[in-house]
């Protein structure tokens, strides 16, 4: 009987065993038999050890010199590299987007190139920079397809009137400084055989350029995106988006068709391609996102047709003649309005085109770029000279035309900083000119140069004009800054932690409302949000704990902000706001417990500027043999105030709590305890774990008259059996941030079965 139960047990395994060993057997018998019909076909087979060894070698050798092994090589190296910087810059308060462009230029011969010339060669052979070269190119058109629906079109039309204004201004002075600058320029630094038209109107349109989407973060970031100058400046960058690139299609025209008459006609075809989309397609589509404007209904059919819209649209204005990028944008910017519609589908193509593909251009610009190329005060003084130009034209152009218009002084200068800001659009501009040959190596390198120095100057001169005018945007609800009241901050990333934080929150003050304030606060990254649906992306990430108020009946305040450097702006938010409690969620590394885990906890002391300081001021010592991840730490590290950190369980109620108590410093605990007994009627059970109570006459005097006013909510105890039974009967854990850590240490087996925990930093 007993074997007839192992064999059923093991049946899976017996038969997985004998099948495999059966058929490995037979398999091996055909080739030893097979070797008999190589006679007499001259066969060379390796003798010895080495020599077979030596073909792996060479094989391997072949094998990583393939076209597709440099390309996938080529595309790891950029990734890791551009999000490296990008998350430096990040950590400085600059857009990733200026890390990345930055990584490009590294990677490229400026400096890699420079004193590492064989490990670029083998890196970036020049027969593979055509395969890098036309991916770059696919990502730029998927990329711009995103900034074409990005822009709110609606908004233009209700909102145009000074924006057009500013945005206009904004152009033709720079424009018009451009096309100066190539006079003086022209003989000295023009393509022998370009004419002095074509290169002046490039040079022209490389100073008008706005990056439209890195502005929209960077006011998202700073948290003006509600206000009025949030809007117009916002609404000028689109406006100067659209025109832009209008302009800059007649200009490529103009250029390919080498005169003025000879590009009248592309032009002709140019706009009776912009009619044709607006006309016939985008009515089209504007019908399948009405029927199609759900996750589930945008089957792959449905995301076929717009994709195909994207592709002929750029192959179109590639064959017209005024490149594909202008009909990526077209596209991105005629499909259908819905904003639930187009964050679907920029959901669908953003993760590919800015994290796989993107960088890729930014490293195919980087290996066009020679600083090395500036290599006299001549040639620096130029540059200097075309970023003075770049800086004056876009920044004092769009400044005056915003105080023409009726802005302050202050928020002309601010949307003056703003429309200054060039990132990668700049990037996509120059790259053409240069395809084009209208403009040298010389002359791209120099304003490559002037698209860094104009994109990172747009923070320091935004604080620089706030210093001034002793004016800073602070996110603190005017409820909070006004009233003398118990404050607590929930800062929560999902809903659900959300929910439990908001639940623990109003049984703190449950009894005390008008003698109190809660705020939920939830912080994203810019770079995972879009300007056009900013405003529904706050609606649907606060509504669940909007309804869990309601559902509670406790009213809250809320903050919501886009921003580069989450658990920074959760320090600074909770310390301006001066709150008595911040409450947050613990997150969890997904290396934890790993080996990768202990390899990066090591590295990540070295790249994290954060970690480093720690390190050297003895905070990191605070953290030793801590479960908390990289963020909680960093909030840890930087909150003035008392903080509380919830390992959520599903926590529902807060009635029944269990204090453990190991040391005198867990006394303020008591202060919570009482909180929840008078709020909420919550039962407290204190376990003087080492029997400290019966030392301190304080603590004993506090729980005595705790146990006097409220004899059947609190119970003292030294000895209690952290059984199962026991804790399944509790809601949650009370404990002090170094008895958690005490804890951890002891390894204590019951610490699997707790309920949920909140661990309190005093």
């Amino acid at each position: 009987m007993g074997c007839i139960n192992i064999m059923k047990k093991y049946r899976n395994s017996i038969f997985y065993v004998t099948i495999t060993g059966v058929f490995s057997v037979f398999i091996y018998w055909i080739l030893e038999q097979g070797k008999y019909l190589e006679n007499g076909r001259k066969i060379v087979v390796s003798k010895t050890v080495k020599d077979q060894w030596s073909e792996f070698i060479s094989s391997m050798f072949h094998n990583l010199q393939e076209p597709l092994a440099i390309l996938l090589l080529q595309i790891i190296t950029i990734i890791i590299v551009a999000r490296f910087f990008g998350w430096m810059f990040r950590k400085i308060g600059q857009p990733s987007v200026i890390g990345e462009m930055i990584a490009g230029i590294v990677l490229g011969p400026s400096l890699v190139g420079f004193y590492f010339p064989e490990f670029f060669a083998n890196l970036f052979p020049i027969e593979s920079l055509g395969n890098l070269k036309f991916l770059s190119q696919i990502g730029l058109i998927l990329f711009m397809f995103v900034i074409g629906m990005e822009l709110d079109l609606k908004s233009l039309k209700n909102k145009a009137n000074d924006a057009v204004v500013i945005s206009h201004a904004s152009i033709i002075f720079p424009f018009t400084l451009g096309i100066g600058l190539a006079y003086f320029i022209y003989n000295q630094f023009a393509p022998v055989g370009v004419e002095f038209a074509s290169f002046a109107l490039f040079l022209g349109i490389a100073m008008s350029i706005t990056a439209f989407p890195v502005l929209a973060r960077i006011v998202q970031e700073r948290g003006i995106h509600k206000t009025k100058l949030g809007t117009i400046v916002i609404t000028c960058a689109a406006a100067d988006d659209i025109t832009a690139w209008c302009i800059l299609a007649i200009v490529i025209a103009i250029v390919k068709a080498g005169s003025y008459e000879s590009s009248l006609y592309v032009i002709a075809l140019a706009i009776g391609y912009v009619f044709l989309m607006l006309k016939v397609v985008r009515p089209f589509l504007e019908k399948v996102g009405e029927l199609k404007n759900s996750r589930q209904s945008l089957s792959k059919p449905v995301v076929a047709i717009f994709l195909l819209t994207l592709i002929v649209s750029a192959y179109t204005t590639e064959v017209i003649g005024i490149h594909a990028l202008f009909g990526a944008f077209m596209a991105g910017a005629i499909m259908p309005d819905n904003a639930k519609f187009r964050s679907i589908i920029i959901e669908k193509v953003e993760d590919v085109s800015v994290i796989l593909l993107l960088p890729l251009f930014f490293v195919f610009t980087g290996l066009r770029t020679q600083i090395g190329l500036i290599n006299d005060p001549y040639l620096w003084k130029i540059t200097g000279m075309i970023i003075l130009v770049a800086v004056v034209g876009k920044f004092v152009g769009s400044a005056l035309a915003a105080k023409f218009v009726g802005q302050s002084w202050r928020d002309s200068f601010t949307i003056g900083a703003l429309m200054n800001t060039r990132g990668l659009m700049e990037l996509i501009v120059l790259n053409i000119g240069l395809d084009l040959k209208v403009l040298s190596t010389e002359i791209f390198t120099m304003m490559v140069i002037m698209a860094l120095v104009t994109t990172f100057m747009t923070g320091p001169a935004l604080n620089l004009i706030n210093y001034i005018s002793k004016k800073k945007v602070i996110l603190i609800p005017q409820e909070v800054i006004s009233d003398k009241k118990y404050k607590i901050l929930i800062s929560f990333g999902n809903n659900q932690k959300g929910k439990s934080l908001l639940r623990l929150a109003h049984s703190l003050v449950k009894k005390q409302k008008s003698s109190s304030v809660i705020t939920a606060m939830h912080l994203s990254l810019s770079d995972e949000m879009h300007a056009f649906d900013i405003e529904e992306q706050e609606k649907r990430r606060l509504l669940p704990i909007l309804e869990e108020s309601k559902a509670l009946k406790q009213e809250i305040t809320t903050i919501f902000k886009a921003t580069v450097d989450i658990e920074n702006d959760i320090a600074d938010i909770a310390n301006q706001g001066e709150y008595d409690l911040l409450l947050i969620g613990l997150g969890k590394s997904i290396f934890e417990g790993t080996l990768l885990g202990k390899v990066l906890g090591f590295t990540t002391r070295i790249i994290n500027p954060d970690r480093l300081i720690d390190k050297f001021t003895g905070k990191e010592g605070l953290f030793e043999n801590s479960p908390f991840d990289e963020r909680t730490r960093q909030i840890i590290s930087k909150t003035k105030m008392p903080l509380g950190i919830l390992i959520d369980k599903d926590l529902q109620n807060v009635n029944q709590v269990f204090i453990p108590m190991f040391s005198i410093e867990d006394s303020f605990l008591i202060d919570y305890a009482q909180k929840l007994i008078y709020n909420n009627n919550s039962v407290i059970s204190v376990i003087d774990i080492n029997t400290i109570v019966d030392d301190n006459f304080v603590i004993k005097s506090a729980i005595a008259t705790l146990e006097k006013k409220y004899p059947n909510n609190l119970s003292l105890t030294t000895e209690i059996s952290m059984e199962k039974a026991y804790l399944n009967q509790q809601d949650l854990m009370l404990v002090s941030f170094e008895s958690w850590k005490i804890l951890l240490n002891k390894q204590s087996e019951w610490l699997s079965q707790v309920p949920s925990v909140l661990i309190i930093k005093p």
